[in-house]
């Protein structure tokens, strides 16, 4: 299964870029769905069709098919999210939470996004289509979204952790035996909505996901699409390939105003696009700027074929290379290094702290905890050492826990 996710900052043509690679998925052959899950849906507009919540056929030319939808949060939430908000309220109010705290503290905030892509999962795995691509919201939100499953996953077992959601009697006991029937079901719901955030996180870092960035050549937003590397990586997300959206024409040999203007600001362009390069070993497509909006199946089409040519139009790199760890030995002497894939943007601002068995780096704001292989769970880190292409951590043994 292949997804692909487009995002970037608000503005740089997203929808329309996600659009023309699903229509030239479809042109080649491929069952492929493309659906937004951003909340200012303009999908629609770019296929220049109606589009609603459930998977619609359109038909691009006298061969290829495309289906298209827009999620709609507002029902999912309305649906799904209601059952499990009740399980939680009867777990608070048995914990002696109020019937008041506990309807405030079951307001989940982010619930939108998490159910959206939920959604995506939902249907990826229906098996109707071999490629499902996802026009999502602008970087910021996307990146939120990304990491929901992770973090509430967290937030879950840390509130509820899954080896007492396995004993049944545990919650009845402390609700007495007369709620035994309505702790079973709080115990259930908790552990499908923990079945389905491993699902979610599974299918956000499976090798057939990936990420394709959008941006136009301006400093302001390749700074932005450097940051997003850098959180994306940290979620252990793969990033397949950047998009330059809005490329002006080469004017060649033409004379004037106007000339000397595009003659101008394509330098500027490339100039920004060439440093993005220095910085990236990822593919970088561009897309000229057009006189009029790509808007349809036939307009989108001829975006595609600019945009790939004769390349596969789902290519994927290598997947994310995982935590190595070197080094060794058995005395209190030994050194051990751990090696994190993480491309850092040069103004980005690190921390790294150790959290019992867990090692939290933090990065312009955005943590993630990666749980320390078992030999380094009795070392103490001594030194850091960050550069473009990733993170070193040096360890070495903690004489309290070394022998034990």
């Amino acid at each position: 299964m292949r997804i692909l996710l487009f995002t970037g900052k608000g503005g740089v043509g997203k929808t329309t870029l996600a659009a023309a690679t699903a229509a030239r998925v479809a042109e080649r052959g491929g069952k492929v769905l493309v659906v937004s899950t951003d909340q200012a849906h303009s999908l629609a507009d770019a296929l220049g069709v109606e589009l609603g919540a459930q998977p619609q056929e359109l038909r691009l030319n006298s061969e290829a098919v495309l289906h298209a939808a827009e999620v709609q949060t507002r029902g999912l939430v309305d649906g799904t999210w209601h059952e499990l908000r009740e399980h939680l309220r009867t777990m608070l109010r048995g914990a002696g939470v109020g019937e008041v705290d506990s309807a405030e503290l079951t307001v989940l905030p982010g619930v939108e996004d998490l159910l959206a892509l939920a959604e995506v999962h939902r249907l990826s795995a229906s098996g109707l289509w071999d490629t499902v691509v996802v026009d999502c919201g602008p970087t910021a939100e996307t990146l939120r979204l990304l990491a929901l499953p992770e973090s509430l996953a967290g937030y879950l077992e840390r509130l509820f952790p899954a080896h007492r959601r396995a004993v049944r009697g545990l919650l009845a006991g402390i609700a007495g035996s007369d709620q035994v029937e309505r702790w079973d079901a709080v115990a259930d719901g908790l552990g499908r909505l923990a079945e389905r955030l491993t699902a979610l996180r599974d299918m956000l870092t499976a090798p057939g996901t990936s990420v394709r960035l959008v941006l136009t050549p301006e400093t302001v937003v390749v700074a932005e699409t450097r940051r997003a590397l850098t959180a994306l990586a940290l979620q252990q997300i793969q990033v397949d390939g950047l998009v330059a959206n809005r490329v002006v024409p080469d004017p060649g040999s033409a004379r004037g105003a106007a000339a000397g203007w595009l003659r101008t600001r394509r330098r500027e362009q490339e100039r920004v696009l060439d440093a993005l390069r220095e910085t990236t070993d990822l593919p970088l497509r561009a897309v000229e700027h057009r006189a009029t909006e790509p808007v349809g199946a036939e307009a989108l089409l001829e975006l595609g074929t600019e945009l790939y040519g004769g390349a596969d139009p789902l290519e994927n790199g290598s997947p994310l290379p995982g935590m190595r760890v070197s080094g060794g030995g058995r005395d209190l002497d030994s050194q051990y290094e751990l090696r994190i894939a993480l491309p850092l943007h040069p103004s980005a601002e690190l921390d790294l702290a150790r959290i019992g068995d867990e090692l939290a780096i933090t990065v312009d704001g955005r943590r993630r905890l990666v749980a320390l292989p078992a030999v380094l769970r009795r070392c103490i880190v001594t030194s850091a050492i960050a550069g473009d292409d990733g993170l070193t951590v040096r360890f070495r043994p903690d004489p309290e826990q070394w022998m034990r």
